[in-house]
Order: structure tokens, then C-alpha cells, then sequence
């Protein structure tokens, strides 16, 4: 069942990135600029962060089978339509589409996981769905950008709308919301449960963790690093397409070790986030400040950091199912995965205007520190209210103790 909904979600990832390496191919197809190709990413960001809370909410409802097979029609026909796309409104409409379908997708296959694992597992399952479900940056990296060259926008396009189609077949057919003679417990009040939801102080610390760790590697793999790595700094489109796909590749080895720490140290999950933050903060501080082009070691390196933004993001997650009783765990998640993607949507659109009016990469992607700024902020007064709720002091327990607090709480 959590393999279905990894491979759902794997497609949902392809569909996602498949603009980012097709941008410079999109810029040429649609006759637009910087600025204006970066509006396709953000409708496409906005419309999956407008509706992760009304999906969340409806996902509390009908279960995770339907909501995943809604998505990947929604994807099918989102690349359909960008397939025959010749104007920027068509390929607008398109993304709309895609955006509306990765939407369903993430938190309904989380869902699934309190159903068939134990609580002790799911920190290590989520970061698993995660890092797994992002091997369709993979495909939307070489696959895809090879298809481009060698078959054409119209027919890409189309076998991406076709593997849409084999999900939600797939999802249809085979997966089950719960084992045999388990159900899963519905929200009884929509607007209660998401107002519970919101309410609780752990909730919003997984909205900060999102905010501040997903973005900057967001906004990388997703849409800005290809054209940044090729135009900034000089990199082939191999060189570019292998480093992204690097990126993927050290995101599965760091998720599991998240995982690993954050189900043994549960209450030191925000320590493990702000590492990831500093990390990608620094490293890029440095990649910025080289004069002229940075070495290839250097953006290797870059990489790797970024690489851990996506698993970081996810410990979001793990705070909504620590801090929620799983009747609302659909509106919760909803919630804290807003606050990834509403940063990265605004910083993709922030460095397309920056380049267009500075024309320079360098002034373009520093704008990451305000945003960096806002979200360590939230984190670390969230994470003093979760504190103060639990009415602990972490530094005074000792090891067997936190595990009986950890076990409790699961």
C-alpha cells in the first residue's frame, strides 16, 4: 500500500519539476522572458499552497485512495494541455492543472502511513515517502530533457500526461486507505478540526519548519537551478542536469538519518532544523561571495547542503503527527505544507523580477536571507510555545525519560 502511494507520489514529483528543466525550452516555445516564465511557476506553486488546507480538510473526509486519484487526473490532464500549448494562457491553464493535482497528492499518501505503520516507524517511513517520492526530479532531469531534445515539446509532454493516467488507474485498482478491519477516524467538524488544527502550537512549528527549509532547495531543483547553473555559471546542460540529479541522490541518504534522529531525539527535532537552515545559509553565502564563477567542487558542494533542505521540511510533518490526534492529521498537514511553498512560490517570483532588473544572478538569489530570516523567527517562537505547553525544560531529562515522553506522544 505505501509503495502505491510512493510511486503516486514519485509521478506528482515528475510533473512538478518537468517546467524547471523545461524552462529555457518553455522561454523559446511561449516567446517570454525571465520574469514572465517564472509567473508559470508561481500560478503553479500558488494554486498547490491556495488549496493544501481545503484539501487537507477534505482528505479528513473521503480518505486517501480517492483524493490520490483525483490528483493524478488532475496532473494527466494538466501536461495534456501542455503538450498542445502555444500560448503563455494555455500554458498557464496548464500548470494550474498540475499545481491542483500535486496538491491531493503528498499529504494524502502521509495519511496512510499512521494506518500501517507503527508510531515508533513513522518518522523514518516519512522521511522515506519523502526522499523516494523525489526520484521523479530524476526523470524530470534526464529523461525528460533528453525527450525534449530528441522528440519534441508535443510528444514529452503527452507520455508525461500518460503516466498520470497508469497512476490513478493504478491507485484505483490497488490501494486500500487502511488495513482489513481498521478504520481510520473522520473529523467530525470541518471548520472545528481545522480551527483545532491551527490552534495547536505544534502545528504552526511544522508551518515554520516548512517555511524555512524547504524553499531554498525548492526553488533550486524545481525551477531557477538548471537556468542558474547553466547561464550563472557556465555549467553544460549535462553538468547541470547531473548535479540536480546529485541533489536527489544525497537527499536519500540524508532523510533517513533525519528520520532515524528525530524518531530516537523526538524533542530535539528543531535542533536537527535549524542545522539544516545555518547549513544552506552558510554555503550559499560562500558560493555567492566567490568572485566570478564558483568551481565545480563548490557548487558539489552546494548541493550536497541543499540536499538536505527537503528532508528537513519533512520533520514539519512529523511535528502535525506528534502534536495532532489522526482524526485532523489531513487539516494539520495541510497546514504546515503551506508554509513551504507559499516561501518557495514567492522567492521563485522574487529572483524572475530581480533578474530582470539586475540581470544578475548573484543580487537575484541573496534575496534567500530574508527569507531565512522570517522563518527561523517563527520557528523559534513556536518552538518555545510548544514547550511551554509540555511544560518541560529538554536539557533536564535524561535519555529514558525523553523516550517514555516520545512513546507517549506517538
Amino acid at each position: 500500500m505505501w509503495g502505491l502511494g510512493v510511486f503516486a507520489y514519485t509521478v506528482a514529483v515528475f510533473h512538478r519539476a518537468s517546467l524547471g528543466v523545461a524552462g529555457l525550452d518553455a522561454e523559446q516555445r511561449f516567446g517570454i522572458n525571465a520574469g514572465v516564465l517564472s509567473l508559470l511557476g508561481v500560478v503553479q506553486l500558488a494554486v498547490y499552497a491556495a488549496m493544501q488546507v481545503p484539501v487537507g480538510v477534505v482528505l479528513d473526509r473521503i480518505g486517501s485512495r480517492r483524493m490520490i486519484v483525483a490528483g493524478a487526473v488532475f496532473m494527466a490532464c494538466g501536461q495534456l494541455l501542455m503538450a498542445t500549448a502555444g500560448s503563455l494562457p494555455a500554458g498557464l491553464a496548464a500548470r494550474v492543472l498540475v499545481g491542483a493535482g500535486d496538491a491531493m497528492t503528498f499529504i494524502s499518501v502521509l495519511r496512510l502511513i499512521p494506518a500501517w505503520f507503527p508510531a515508533r516507524r513513522a518518522p523514518l517511513v516519512t522521511q522515506l515517502t519523502g526522499l523516494l517520492g523525489q526520484a521523479g526530479q530524476i526523470v524530470a532531469a534526464f529523461p525528460l530533457v533528453a525527450g525534449l531534445h530528441a522528440e519534441g515539446w508535443t510528444p514529452t509532454f503527452a507520455t508525461a500526461a500518460a503516466a498520470g493516467v497508469l497512476v490513478a488507474v493504478a491507485v484505483a485498482v490497488g490501494l486500500r486507505n487502511a488495513p482489513p478491519g481498521v478504520t481510520m477516524v473522520a473529523a467530525t467538524g470541518r471548520r472545528a478540526a481545522l480551527r483545532a488544527s491551527w490552534r495547536e502550537p505544534g502545528t504552526r512549528l511544522g508551518l515554520a519548519t516548512h517555511f524555512v527549509t524547504a524553499f531554498s532547495g525548492n526553488v533550486f531543483a524545481l525551477f531557477w537551478g538548471y537556468p542558474y547553473l547553466v547561464e550563472a555559471q557556465g555549467l553544460s546542460p549535462a553538468a547541470a542536469g547531473g548535479l540536480l540529479t546529485l541533489l536527489v541522490v544525497a537527499g536519500m541518504g540524508i532523510g533517513p538519518l533525519l528520520g532515524t534522529l528525530a524518531g530516537r531525539w523526538p524533542l530535539r527535532r528543531s535542533v536537527l532544523v535549524l542545522g539544516v537552515v545555518l547549513s544552506s545559509a552558510l554555503t550559499w553565502g560562500v558560493v555567492l561571495l566567490w568572485p566570478g564563477r564558483a568551481p565545480v567542487w563548490l557548487l558539489a558542494v552546494l548541493v550536497l547542503v541543499l540536499a538536505g533542505n527537503g528532508p528537513g521540511s519533512i520533520l514539519g510533518f512529523d511535528f502535525a503527527r506528534t502534536e495532532n490526534p489522526p482524526a485532523r492529521l489531513g487539516s494539520a498537514t495541510g497546514i504546515v505544507n503551506v508554509g513551504g511553498f507559499v516561501a518557495t512560490l514567492l522567492m521563485i517570483l522574487v529572483v524572475g523580477l530581480l533578474l530582470d532588473t539586475s540581470g544578475s544572478y548573484r543580487v537575484a538569489m541573496s534575496a534567500q536571507y530574508a527569507f531565512w530570516a522570517v522563518g527561523l523567527v517563527g520557528v523559534l517562537v513556536t518552538r518555545r510555545q510548544v514547550r511551554r505547553r509540555r511544560n518541560i525544560v529538554v536539557d533536564a531529562f535524561p535519555r529514558a525519560v525523553v523516550r517514555r515522553l516520545a512513546a507517549a506522544r506517538s
